[in-house]
């Protein structure tokens, strides 16, 4: 081809293009977060797991009030010994570059899925084998019965056991799925305007077949209204707020608790609860790295906590907050307080103490800041000065949130490179028992969560729980796991608080109910 013919043929792509993109309709949202990493299976980080319902899809699915549903699958059977699950798929399934989805790419999707995800790591302690039966229909067998299968497999928050071709699929758990991204949900990532710092675009996905049953939290029928999707990464909440009220973007996710007032005021603009659980603040701690791997400096960070702190500086107003010493929540079924005195009662000097005791010498102790998500920044301040007030020597060290999401995977030492502390927060369906909450497995290096707490009766006792069908004999165990994991200190709560999203009330409406942003079922009003 000659270089005038093939220039002229890009320019005209390009006239297309653009002619194409302004007759769009578009939901303009600005997200939580900037998307630098885009693999919701190597990442817990809810910027990606928000990236992953755009562009994938699941078996099963949760409702707004935590009930699980088909969703990918079309029928699921139990044998009567409940040890084979027998899944077949939904017609209509197609990849985003047009291939049918089959029997062998869930089956990947669902061990690459189980190397990582804490109720995976459960689930596939349990499997014997996966095995197609044809192309529409695979089983799973159990070497016990396990009556968790279809929540874990439709789990609402991180890792969503979202499904991939196999061939992405078969990428090292540990490793990035590599581009171009494929998924079969209602939206295709355009990766040629992605531009991290700054933009992520969606754009629908013509093939995509809805379920016919109504949208409800992440299960149902996921009908996309909009041409496009852009997420537009603003980090300075001013700025967010200025584009919502003047209507240059219909949707701001997370806007912080001082702005709730000015937007409430602004015309066409209102704000919402994301639902009535909220979330929990975690202090999370690295165990490899010196003082804390020695359990008396850990205690003695539980005991700098004063919930009530944190609390005002994340959220501020009293009625969106409480402290709450549950790692399962406050006002859910496995509610327990066993053990959380020293979380709920502050003592510095008996932690200068511990510390003492813990052989800590005045060594460098690292803290990482997101300076981009207010709450987890204001946490990370109200630590930083409660650590200098028990003789910490502490580096700060900011970063964006995106940053330090791929930053904690590292294992290194201080000396290295590495870190001791940082904050996160997760929403209820992450919480709720201790088979979900994978903040507190003691998995260690291999399987438990960034920190890489190791404790075998934690893990026994989180066995036995998923293993249990007594209502009764599970809260006896849901209130034995806590107790192991406060005396281990695999995280500490820093208390419950709900959040608000803002959007456009003149402009859009069909905002699903729910801890996780749904861009289907949005629609122009």
């Amino acid at each position: 081809m000659k270089p005038t013919k093939y220039l002229l043929g890009l320019l005209a792509a390009a006239v297309l293009s653009i002619g194409t993109a302004q007759a769009a309709s578009v939901l303009k949202i600005v997200p939580h977060a900037d998307l630098k990493n885009t693999d919701p299976i190597w990442t817990t980080a809810y910027i990606t797991r928000n990236h992953g319902y755009m562009i994938y899809d699941t078996l099963f699915a949760m409702d707004e009030t935590f009930n699980v549903h088909l969703q990918m699958a079309g029928s699921h059977s139990v044998s009567d010994d409940g040890l084979v699950h027998t899944i077949t798929l939904r017609d209509g399934l197609k990849w985003h570059d047009g291939s049918a989805v089959d029997s062998a790419d869930c089956i990947a999707s669902i061990a690459r899925w189980g190397k990582r995800d804490g109720m995976g790591q459960q689930l596939m302690a349990q499997v014997t084998s996966m095995d197609a039966v044809d192309s529409k229909t695979f089983t799973i067998t159990l070497s016990q019965p396990w009556g968790l299968l279809t929540t874990a497999l439709g789990k609402m928050s991180s890792n969503v056991p979202f499904m991939m071709p196999a061939e992405k699929a078969a990428t090292d758990a540990f490793e990035q799925v590599p581009a171009p991204l494929i998924g079969s949900g209602p939206y295709k990532f355009i990766e040629a305007e992605w531009v991290p710092g700054s933009k992520a675009v969606y754009e629908k996905f013509a093939d995509y077949v809805p379920r016919s049953e109504p949208a409800s939290g992440a299960s149902g029928g996921k009908v996309a209204h909009y041409d496009r999707v852009e997420w537009l990464y603003i980090p300075d909440q001013q700025t967010a707020m200025n584009a919502l009220i003047n209507g240059e973007v219909d949707f701001f996710e997370a806007p912080q608790s001082d702005l709730f007032d000015i937007l409430e005021a602004a015309d066409g603009v209102h704000t919402e609860l994301d639902d009535n659980y909220g979330s929990q603040g975690w202090l999370r701690i690295n165990h490899l790295n010196a003082p804390f791997d020695n359990v008396k400096a850990r205690h003695a960070v539980q005991l700098l906590v004063d919930q009530e702190l944190y609390l005002q500086a994340i959220v501020g107003t009293s009625d969106l907050y409480r402290t709450c010493g549950a790692m399962f929540l406050c006002d859910t079924p496995f509610e327990t307080f066993v053990g959380s005195e020293r979380v709920m009662t502050q003592d510095i000097d008996k932690a200068k103490a511990l510390l003492k005791e813990a052989g800590y010498n005045g060594e460098k102790i690292v803290l990482m800041h997101p300076t981009d998500i207010q709450t987890l920044s204001a946490a990370t301040q109200v630590t930083a000065s409660l650590l200098r007030k028990a003789g910490i020597n502490l580096e700060v060290q900011a970063m964006d949130w995106s940053t330090l999401t791929s930053r904690r995977a590292e294992k290194k030492s201080i000396a290295d490179g590495g870190w001791n502390i940082f904050h996160t927060s997760w929403i209820a369906p992450d919480l709720l028992n201790p088979v979900a909450n994978i903040g507190v497995s003691g998995g260690g290096i291999e399987k438990a969560w960034f920190g890489w707490p190791t404790d075998a009766t934690v893990e026994q006792l989180r066995q036995d729980f998923a293993r249990e069908t007594d209502p009764a004999k599970q809260k006896a165990l849901a209130d034995q796991v806590q107790a192991r994991a406060m005396d281990v200190v695999t995280y500490v709560p820093i208390g419950q608080y709900l959040s608000k999203h803002a959007y456009r009330e003149d402009r859009i409406a069909g905002i699903l109910k729910g801890p996780v942003p749904f861009f289907w079922n949005v629609h122009p009003k």
